[in-house]
């Protein structure tokens, strides 16, 4: 049966403010953004997984190098069937294998402990050069933030995949304009992005980080690059869904309070289909 991925998508947003309401912290903002290139990864095809195998040989990668936003990788990997939805609720709690950064010791699915900004880029670029040595055909997708990009390592994991000319790893930059500190061209300006990583070696497509059908098309596209790494600029709306969150910096680390939680669940129930959630 087709699975109809925005609508999936939206569920995993509610189940987002609902993980967060029920931990009373984390990442709103970045979270809500990526659920619908998390769907289009786990949901439409596009990384090879199997969640009744998670160790499976032949499996793609997924290092999500800004492990903060968590709680959307976590809802997708129970809506791809990992682990039942119930224990999305354990977010944060002492003993959950949910921790507030993944932990790939205690939860299926998880290929690299992440959160320490910068690192997951160059933990990619290592699975990537492995598995060439090994001639294996698995791709590795590696998801960062576009704050992140402020970090010094990532531009040297990019001048490592440029060098051995990785052609079997995607980045995905979460392009969503926002850090902890604000703006991201007010804190660090990143912009020419798409020129800089060219300059790397590197091949760049953009893409509208909402449009699943798009995203899942130009990530589908990347594998077919030969000689070059590749670099997806996903353009997303932080909080993205729910009004009072949208391009509001300060959501990037805050959660909803019961009140918000409910008029942030109710838009996302309008937005396709009146969706229901387990949040009354």
């Amino acid at each position: 049966m087709d699975i109809d991925l925005p609508k999936e998508a939206n569920k995993i947003r509610q189940d987002i403010i609902e993980m967060l309401l029920e931990a009373k912290s984390g990442h709103s903002a970045g979270s809500l953004g990526m659920a619908d290139v998390f769907t289009a990864l786990y949901l439409g095809g596009v990384a090879k997984h199997d969640p009744k195998n998670p160790a499976w040989e032949e499996r793609d990668r997924v290092v999500l190098s800004n492990g903060h936003i968590c709680p959307v990788l976590y809802a997708t990997l129970a809506h791809a069937g990992y682990f039942p939805r119930e224990e999305l609720k354990t977010l944060r709690k002492f003993g959950s294998r949910l921790q507030g950064h993944p932990n790939r010791f205690v939860l299926p699915g998880l290929e690299a402990s992440t959160g320490s900004l910068g690192q997951g880029l160059s933990l990619a670029c290592g699975m990537a050069w492995a598995l060439r040595l090994d001639q294996k055909r698995n791709h590795v997708w590696c998801l960062t933030g576009d704050g992140e990009q402020d970090e010094g390592q990532i531009w040297e994991a990019a001048m490592f995949a440029g060098k051995y000319k990785l052609s079997n790893i995607t980045q995905i930059i979460d392009r969503n304009n926002i850090q902890i500190d604000g703006h991201t061209e007010d804190v660090m300006p990143l912009e020419p992005l798409k020129e800089k990583y060219e300059s790397f070696g590197w091949h760049v497509m953009e893409t509208d980080g909402h449009d699943i059908e798009e995203i899942t098309h130009v990530l589908n596209e990347t594998k077919k690059i030969f000689e070059k790494p590749s670099v997806v600029i996903a353009h997303t709306i932080p909080g993205y869904g729910v009004d009072f969150m949208e391009w509001k910096s300060e959501w990037h680390g805050k959660v909803p309070c019961a009140e918000e939680a409910k008029n942030a669940l109710n838009q996302l129930r309008s937005l396709c289909g009146n969706i229901t959630s387990e949040h009354e």
